[in-house]
């Protein structure tokens, strides 16, 4: 007969979770609030008799549980010690809690044993004297997972127990714990642990095991984790043993099946550019690789949120991040108002995943959502980029400086302007920023189109250029005739007048050196409204701007004096006039002293904006009146336009 024997190999490899549990407050990582708590009452010997602790999986429950226990019943090394917040870890009762053989600690699962029979015998034993220790501790995990007639069953006991009996109660849904069992103990809830936390723990724990290790990659799988300090734990063994002993970032994104974030900043480059093929080709590359479209749009947000903390506070953003160089070009050609919208269209895009006809539609569609809503222009460096031919029209209208974007608005005073060259004074006429208005809100316009009476002349606002100001004065040259007009009009296009407001606008403030000077020189010189829009403020100090009304500027060697107008006396609150101040003299690089007065405001930087947004409108309702297709069904179906529908782009 042959023998055969076998061998066991011995079971001396422990998981790092069980390993590497902390014994003592002092080793508990990212609980502070509920450490400082527990040990105060410990060191005053404040205790309670029912303590509950509540959050999700592995944030660390169980392990309070155990080191509340032992702080209860540490005899200390020569075994005459008392209740401590710091338990030696080295007597008869610490070292048997952390086996988990100590007879009067209880651990019970409420999930296998959740009947008024098991809670029954439970609390039979309660009365008995621990038979070893200073008090005997029962600890239930999962607590809400007992039936209502276990906790009826309970309440007694728990609200008045025995003087040598604790109750530690454990449970990730407090909101199923009946409110008579809350109000028996003292709640502690537990946070997630933040990956910053995370990743410095599992630096000491690999230092401690002599592994190597990316940084990168720990941050990977703290946000593998979701919080959890045991399933970062979990998956850093997964790691060790996917990568041979050595944890790094390529071998911890194919563990984890993660997206390598190259795809992602393809993905934005494509965006900046506009370029919808290069957005499939990425999306293409994904798919070869099946990755997951949820966990590449979980990225994506992710990447964006990143994007826009680097915008707002650079300082915000670790060193340590491997995209970190990719981040701040993005957050140089993307606008802050670009970014919350691609989020905005990332995070419902997610959502909506599962109404897609397949994930890969749904991915795409967001993407080109993304793609539909990028503005013509964006970006911190404000550079032109590439679009589509269908928007070359469009950004014809539209310079991509920020000058450009602060004065587009004045393409309405320099269409007035002309139009001026050849009408009355200015003194006897109507402003045309109010009749444009009134225009845009009746849906219709009450002239023909391009044709003005030679009183709808005079400017909203002060421009910048000469020539425009020159403008205001009457004109010595006969009239021209409004047949020719608005031939004049008709024929100038609309790119040339936006162009002449950006010219104008772009120019520098040149404000008199003499303070012989009048004011009307002054005013005349300086445009208002551009230097509003310029401005960075918000709130009141923001409105005083935009509802004032300049009156006149003095300046000398030492200060600039304004004076402005305003509609209420409200607006001078919370300081806003100091602000203002403060803004004009860092933007004119002089100091600017302001007075102001109460009276009826009309060229303000407000009635500028309006005026454009009623220029806008006009142009695009005379756009859409003029369309062939628009008046094949105006002739042949008998279509309307409903007023008030017409929104300019």
């Amino acid at each position: 007969m042959t023998h055969l024997n076998f061998t066991v190999p011995s079971m001396s490899y422990q998981v790092l979770a069980r390993k590497y549990r902390p014994k003592n407050f002092d080793s508990l990582v990212g609980q502070d609030h509920v450490v400082r708590a527990l040990t105060h009452a410990l060191e005053n010997k404040r205790l309670h008799h029912a303590y509950l602790f509540t959050g999700t999986r592995g944030v660390g429950k169980t392990t309070l549980s155990r080191i509340l226990a032992k702080s209860l019943n540490c005899q200390g090394t020569d075994g005459q010690g008392d209740i401590t917040a710091h338990p030696c870890g080295l007597c008869d009762a610490c070292t048997s809690i952390d086996a988990g053989r100590f007879v009067d600690y209880i651990e019970m699962d409420a999930a296998s044993n959740r009947g008024v029979d098991e809670m029954a015998q439970l609390l039979e034993q309660a009365i008995y004297a621990p038979s070893n220790a200073r008090f005997k501790v029962y600890m239930i995990d999962e607590v809400h997972m007992l039936t209502s007639h276990a906790f009826n069953a309970m309440l007694k006991t728990l609200e008045e127990p025995p003087e040598h009996v604790k109750f530690i109660l454990a449970t990730t849904d407090p909101q199923k714990i009946p409110v008579t069992v809350l109000s028996r103990c003292l709640q502690f809830n537990l946070k997630q642990m933040p990956p910053g936390h995370i990743v410095s723990h599992l630096e000491n724990i690999l230092a401690e095991e002599k592994i190597t290790f990316d940084t990168p990659a720990l941050r990977l799988l703290a946000q593998g984790a979701q919080g959890s300090m045991r399933d970062a734990l979990s998956l850093t063994d997964q790691a060790i043993a996917y990568s041979a002993g050595k944890v790094t970032l390529e071998a911890v994104q194919g563990m984890l099946g993660a997206l390598d974030h190259t795809y992602l900043v393809r993905l934005m480059d494509a965006l900046a550019a506009q370029d919808g093929a290069a957005l499939f080709a990425v999306a293409d590359d994904m798919a070869a690789r099946s990755l997951s479209w949820s966990a590449a749009l979980q990225d994506l947000g992710t990447l964006l949120n990143r994007i826009a903390i680097s915008q707002a506070v650079p300082a915000a953003l670790p060193d340590d991040l491997p995209e970190l160089e990719d981040i701040q070009r993005l957050a140089a050609q993307f606008s802050a108002e670009d970014i919350q919208l691609f989020y905005q269209i990332v995070v419902h895009g997610r959502q909506e995943l599962g109404l897609a006809p397949d994930e890969y539609a749904g991915f795409t569609m967001t993407l080109l959502r993304m793609l539909a809503f990028t503005p013509l222009h964006s970006g911190g460096d404000n550079k032109t980029q590439s679009m589509p031919p269908s928007a070359k029209p469009v950004a014809a209208l539209a310079k991509t400086s920020t000058a450009a974007k602060a004065s587009i608005p004045a393409a309405a005073t320099v269409v007035a302007s002309k139009i001026n060259e050849s009408s009355a004074p200015a003194a006897k006429a109507p402003n045309p920023a109010m009749a444009a208005l009134a225009a845009a809100r009746s849906g219709k316009s009450s002239k023909p189109t391009g044709e003005l009476d030679d009183d709808d002349s005079a400017p909203p606002f002060p421009v910048t250029s000469a020539s425009t100001a020159s403008s205001t004065t009457p004109s010595t040259a006969p009239s021209t005739a409004p047949s020719q007009k608005k031939t004049e009009l008709n024929s100038a296009p609309a790119q040339v007048i936006v162009n002449d407001a950006v010219e104008q606008s772009a120019a520098p403030i040149n404000l008199p050196t003499s303070s012989s000077t009048t004011a009307a020189t002054a005013t005349s010189r300086i445009d208002w409204p551009v230097v509003v829009r310029k401005l960075e403020l918000r709130g009141v100090a923001q409105q005083l701007a935009t509802q004032s009304e300049l009156l006149s500027v003095h300046e000398d060697d030492v200060v600039i004096k304004i004076e402005l107008r305003i509609p209420v006396d409200t607006l001078l609150s919370a300081g806003s006039v100091e602000k203002l101040a403060t803004a004009l003299t860092g933007y004119l690089n002089k100091k600017v002293s302001i007075t102001t007065e109460i009276g009826v405001v009309r060229q303000t930087a407000h009635a500028a904006s309006l005026a454009e947004q009623a220029e806008r409108l006009q142009q695009a309702e005379q756009t859409l009146e003029s369309d062939p297709f628009v008046q094949t069904l105006k002739r042949e179906f008998g279509a309307t336009i409903v007023p008030g529908s017409v929104r300019p782009i």
